[in-house]
């Protein structure tokens, strides 16, 4: 298919594979992540510039995430070409991740999604029991 045939609509159209992929929560996490400033507060915008994590320091933001979800999640994300993964021969090995321009050119719309969720949570939780009190 050529760029002007992608539709999504279409069953057979591989951007479906991408938006599964980046509509994946940790997905979504890790990029954001990797912009973040570290602080984590209630509000905070993932602030700060993007910068290189190391693998423990990913692990360590992302609360819940198991070792194996962690390293595939970032596997996709290197074959897609949204994080470049970089490993330093030191003692032990160093591994980081960073956003590449491709990455970065997507994390305006994850972040908003992010921001949209936490900002909405309390509304879908109403909702969620509304209609589960008539259910």
């Amino acid at each position: 298919m050529s760029k002007a045939e992608y539709d999504a609509f279409l069953a057979q159209c591989p951007s479906r594979q991408l938006l599964d992929r980046i509509a994946d929560k940790w997905v979504t996490l890790v990029l954001a992540a990797l912009r973040s400033d570290g602080s984590h507060r209630f509000g905070a915008d993932c602030a700060g510039v993007p910068r290189p994590m190391r693998y423990s320091e990913l692990s360590r933001t992302l609360a819940g995430v198991s070792q194996k979800m962690l390293t595939q999640t970032l596997r996709a994300l290197e074959r897609d070409g949204l994080v470049t993964r970089t490993v330093e021969p030191t003692v032990p090995v160093t591994v980081t991740y960073e956003l590449t321009a491709l990455g970065l050119s997507l994390l305006k719309t994850i972040q908003g999604l992010k921001v949209w969720a936490e900002t909405h949570m309390d509304d879908v939780l109403t909702n969620r029991e509304a209609y589960d009190s008539r259910v």
